[in-house]
């Protein structure tokens, strides 16, 4: 967090009124997860200590005003921390970096009228506003999940139907605090919707296209995982592992080779749909894959068919 951000951060603290009526518009500004070691404090102290030029006196007050989480839920400055308690900072408004550094980069531009810009770049499709207003009602969008977005994924296995939907309710892996999982309590997470349909079967993966209901963190990623077909060389949740196929070193360094021709997970947004922020038109864009995508399905391909041939 840059110190201008958290000299905008404290300048907000001062500002919050008495009580928020909506914690559903809230937007996090700071997020910090507990050391498994921490002992008990209280909230105020405890971030009072790791927001830079804040003061406890600011802290008490977000708190009162029901600005102050622990795993999701408002707390008094009186609240006790515990080890792994996720702590949050909320405010009404979402948070805008000021940092931002311009770069002197070629762009191939989709799209562009006097609010926003589209532009496609190798890792995906992605806005660029032009003016504030378009940055706030397009945040609002983005952060209310009210955008379409489809995606096209590679994972492991045989995917047994040819297209099915997804449910279940995502939060904080809780063996695991840098991955999400879908929780077997239906009272905790966030609800989220996962469509999905099969695109082409390559033996040991399947090239799956996913439409999402909901926009929860790492939703395609927890959800294919879940229901058996993790990612392609997704690392965080085990997909650089060989999770599919056979024993054979031949296989072993094909599957190697495969994870450096797309050395990230294999998962592209292809289309992107948003309502124009000044005419309130419903628009939509598609990327096509990335070259490094498209070389990954065709060694799958090559291998599928000179296999069938011996």
């Amino acid at each position: 967090m840059t110190e201008e951000y958290v000299d905008e951060l404290d300048d907000a603290l001062d500002d919050v009124e008495p009580v928020v009526e909506n914690p559903s518009e809230l937007y996090e500004h700071f997020r910090v997860v507990v050391d498994k070691g921490q002992s008990q404090v209280r909230v105020d102290k405890y971030l009072f200590e790791r927001l830079v030029n804040s003061s406890r006196n600011r802290i008490q007050k977000a708190a009162d005003a029901g600005l102050i989480m622990a795993n999701g839920k408002p707390v008094k400055s009186s609240y006790k921390v515990k080890p792994c308690d996720v702590l949050t900072v909320m405010m009404d408004r979402p948070r805008y970096d000021n940092d931002i550094i311009p770069e002197d980069i070629p762009l191939d531009i989709v799209y562009e009228d006097n609010e926003l810009m589209v532009v496609n770049k190798p890792a995906g499709l992605v806005v660029v506003a032009k003016t504030p207003d378009a940055k706030t009602h397009l945040g609002l969008q983005f952060y209310n999940k009210t955008t379409r977005r489809k995606y096209n994924a590679l994972v492991w296995g045989v995917v047994e139907n040819n297209e099915g939907t997804i449910e279940g309710n995502i939060g904080r892996n809780p063996r695991d605090r840098m991955q999400m999982a879908v929780l077997s309590d239906p009272a905790q997470g966030k609800h989220a919707v996962t469509h999905y349909r099969v695109l082409e079967r390559l033996g040991y993966v399947t090239l799956v296209e996913c439409v999402l209901e909901t926009g929860r963190t790492h939703q395609i990623r927890v959800h294919m995982k879940h229901i058996g077909h993790t990612l392609f060389n997704d690392e965080r949740y085990g997909g650089n592992e060989i999770l599919k196929g056979t024993n054979f070193s031949k296989y072993k360094q094909f599957v190697n080779n495969c994870f450096e021709t797309c050395p990230r997970q294999a998962l592209h947004a292809m289309t992107l749909g948003f309502v124009h922020p000044r005419t309130g038109e419903e628009m939509f864009f598609t990327s096509p894959l990335p070259e490094d995508m498209t070389n990954l399905i065709d060694k799958w391909r090559n291998y599928i068919s000179n296999r069938e041939e011996l």
